[in-house]
């Protein structure tokens, strides 16, 4: 029975610290997007293959 005096408050500052790191993760943006990146590397080679041809055509 003693060692639930301990566990209890151990378990809510447990919890309460994951609460506190979702919160804080969600207001510096950690999950806004989790689409775009995969298709950004895609994109990326595309406007630089445009680029590059721009950069041939000025010459």
């Amino acid at each position: 029975m003693e060692v639930i005096v301990i566990l209890i408050p151990l378990a809510i500052l447990l919890g309460a610290l994951f609460i506190g790191g979702f919160i804080w993760m969600t207001y510096n943006g950690q999950y806004d997007d989790l689409e775009t990146p995969k298709y950004k590397m895609l994109l990326e080679d595309k406007y630089a293959a445009l680029a590059k041809k721009e950069k041939t055509n000025e010459r």
